[in-house]
């Protein structure tokens, strides 16, 4: 994979805060723009559509972009192709959550460059001489991906599996203790 060098000057007048690189697509180059924090909720529902995950609310996914710590949205040109977010407490704790490329730029580095500039970007939290775990749940079947990128699957001899419950709507709001 090959980065771009662009002068800074060019860099500041094209986007704040944004990574280049160049993919081959079908012997064909595009370039690719990596930009951080700017992930809008009608792009991150759209691609979250491209993979067929469940469909979220407006609301859910306005509250859920706010209250990421960082996020990283991958364009062909003008055209969003990938995106990944990363939640947590950025002390103890940070996940990667929702890490998608649209199926056309599948296998193409996108999500692999996606991945280092997360664990990057959480690395640049952690405080000097501490540890801190970086998680996350992957699809069946894109666990070797993940394990490229040093993550460990569970369980291990010493790891149990990761659990998971999903939380519905079968409290009425007025009854809830939080409310």
């Amino acid at each position: 994979m090959l980065r771009l060098a662009f002068p800074i000057e060019i860099l500041k007048k094209l986007c704040y805060s944004s990574f280049y690189t160049t993919i081959e697509k079908n012997r064909e180059w595009a370039m690719i723009i990596f930009k951080e924090n700017v992930l809008d909720v009608d792009t991150y529902l759209a691609l979250r559509k491209s993979v067929k995950w469940k469909k979220l609310s407006y609301m859910q996914a306005k509250k859920a972009l706010e209250n990421s710590l960082y996020t990283i949205c991958a364009y062909e040109f003008e055209r969003p192709v990938g995106m990944g977010r990363i939640v947590g407490d950025g002390a103890v704790i940070c996940y990667i959550q929702d890490l998608v490329v649209v199926p056309d730029a599948q296998a193409s580095g996108i999500g692999g460059q996606i991945v280092d500039m997360l664990i990057e970007y959480v690395e640049s939290l952690r405080m000097e001489g501490t540890e801190m775990m970086l998680d996350l749940m992957c699809a069946k079947g894109r666990e070797l991906f993940y394990q490229n990128h040093g993550f460990i699957a569970r369980p291990t001899d010493h790891l149990g599996p990761g659990m998971i419950q999903y939380l519905t709507s079968t409290i009425n709001s007025k009854d809830s203790p939080f409310s």
